[in-house]
């Protein structure tokens, strides 16, 4: 199936690696006193882990600006745009951005810094760790047309981390919905949290109803899974996993990243 994956990646089933920022100014876990330059200079060290491990892509998120807010400030922002202006000299491969859990923000971001793709929670209302969550897709799409993001990718996260949907809506009814109405550049389906497996059954019905629309497994990937998890995905979103120990809190490890890339050709060799 020929997407907008063929003409950005050079691989198939690409691999897209998540490069966690540490907490923000603004953010309760802020480290003022070490202060933004170390924020740039994990990053800097981590974007060479995962590029010297060879995944396909990055996509680059406040990840440890725990609790979320669903309307950032504009302090977040434009801390990653520092940041990843920083960072755009050793850029190598395709790379997004995602400021959680804010689409338009990210929208904003993805023009300011030239990624070529957002993931975000853009439809449905949720019951969330963090309040009612609601969304509005039509404003997301015209804000991306008025700041001419036209070319930026949208990948929807339709199951949500640390959420449920409010409306009585099963899964296949909404990713038919989803890609009927909204048009998604991808969907993204998950576990729920960073780094929790992915229901294979999930990601089967949301693939069986997605049409052309690429389809990526968002949270879980392993060595040990990701030969069946590509099986049915398009790509997959990752990052725990690259992590020392696999932990989510920890620094991303070359040889962890050199692991699961091994075991992806090994899989794409069958293709």
């Amino acid at each position: 199936m020929a997407t907008w994956l063929n003409d950005v990646f050079t691989a198939p089933k690409p691999i897209i690696a998540m490069l966690h920022l540490e907490a923000l100014p603004g953010d309760p876990g802020y480290n003022s006193q070490a202060g933004i330059r170390a924020v740039v200079d994990r990053a800097r060290e981590e974007l060479d882990a995962l590029q010297t491990g060879g995944v396909d892509g990055v996509m680059i998120s406040n990840e440890f600006s725990l609790p979320y807010l669903t309307k950032t400030e504009p302090i977040t922002a434009i801390s990653m745009a520092r940041i990843i202006g920083e960072l755009l000299p050793d850029l190598s491969i395709p790379y997004g951005v995602n400021v959680l859990w804010d689409g338009q923000a990210s929208i904003d971001l993805a023009v300011a810094t030239g990624a070529q793709w957002v993931r975000e929670i853009f439809t449905g209302v949720y019951a969330s760790d963090f309040g009612l969550w609601n969304t509005n897709v039509g404003e997301i799409a015209r804000h991306r047309q008025r700041v001419g993001a036209g070319d930026v990718k949208m990948l929807f996260n339709i199951v949500p981390e640390s959420a449920a949907y409010l409306a009585e809506r099963d899964l296949r009814s909404i990713a038919q919905s989803t890609v009927f109405t909204a048009s998604p550049d991808a969907l993204c389906v998950s576990g729920l949290t960073a780094g929790a497996p992915t229901d294979t059954q999930a990601l089967r019905i949301v693939k069986d109803v997605a049409g052309n629309t690429p389809v990526f497994v968002n949270t879980g990937v392993r060595p040990s899974n990701v030969a069946e998890q590509l099986s049915i995905a398009d790509g997959a979103v990752m990052g725990t996993f690259f992590k020392e120990d696999g932990k989510f809190e920890n620094r991303a490890k070359v040889e962890r990243v050199q692991e699961l890339v091994s075991a992806v050709k090994d899989f794409r060799a069958t293709l």
